[in-house]
């Protein structure tokens, strides 16, 4: 029997998360959630890994929920769908603050907690055929724990129409309103990936971490003397790095840094 994520490390450093129910449109479970996590714990910790790639086998990114799972959880006490919903939270947090960069790569169906793994990635690549959907209300739910993810990628405007209405949502539209940076045709989505992957290249993965942690700290803050002060502190402690140091020299000799040596 097939693993539900399978977890793969190339020579370039990027490791790719493959969720692997594409009978099931990598609809999530209990099992699968675990897996998922312990694949973003597993990529957030290996020095080799530079960049993260989320991906679903077959037809679709992920549906969501899987029905078995949702069967499960209606017989469940009030404090076992919590520990579940925690499960489900960490998981999303987990994929969020990855110190590395996450390309999620989206084709077909990317519905409620799909649409929010997608959310959690720093750049969404979604096919020409890619939906979203924030279907939770059709079955009397809410979108509870993805929502401080796709508030943050869409702003609470947009959230408010799309976790009301759970209209399906097109690539295009996705991309228009935050949820995906860049739509492709569904034979170029591996061509638009590659393509991101060499432009991340290029980064110092050091600094890459920090701008990732960087925005997470200023985003919302009013700007006032505390913020103008981290800010401040922030680039000082950067440009004394070693890795700042390395980028200078390289700049100044015209020669590649030591990062994209191979």
């Amino acid at each position: 029997m097939s693993e539900p994520v399978e977890f793969s490390l190339a020579e370039d450093g990027t490791a790719t998360i493959s969720m692997n129910r594409p009978a099931l449109h990598n609809a999530f479970d209990e099992g699968m959630i675990a897996a998922l996590t312990a694949a973003c714990l597993r990529a957030g910790e290996d020095p080799r890994v530079r960049r993260v790639v989320l991906e679903g086998r077959g037809k679709s990114f992920s549906a969501g929920a899987d029905l078995n799972w949702m069967r499960r959880s209606a017989a469940y006490t009030a404090e076992q769908n919590h520990a579940d919903a925690l499960g489900l939270g960490r998981l999303m947090r987990t994929l969020n603050d990855l110190p590395k960069p996450v390309i999620g790569l989206v084709q077909g169906a990317a519905f409620g907690g799909g649409a929010g793994l997608a959310a959690c990635c720093d750049i969404v690549i979604a096919a020409e055929d890619a939906k979203f959907c924030f279907s939770e209300v059709r079955l009397g739910l809410i979108p509870a724990v993805i929502s401080p993810y796709v508030v943050a990628a869409i702003g609470p405007h947009q959230a408010r129409r799309y976790f009301c209405s759970a209209e399906v949502i097109p690539a295009p539209e996705a991309m228009r309103i935050g949820l995906a940076h860049i739509v492709a045709p569904r034979d170029g989505l591996a061509a638009a990936r590659d393509a991101m992957i060499a432009t991340l290249a290029q980064g110092g993965p050091e600094a890459q971490a920090d701008a990732k942690a960087l925005v997470g700290d200023v985003a919302g803050r009013d700007i006032d003397d505390a913020l103008v002060n981290m800010t401040a502190r922030r680039i000082a402690d950067r440009r004394a790095s070693a890795e700042a140091q390395e980028g200078l020299a390289a700049f100044l000799e015209k020669r590649a840094p030591s990062w994209r040596a191979g």
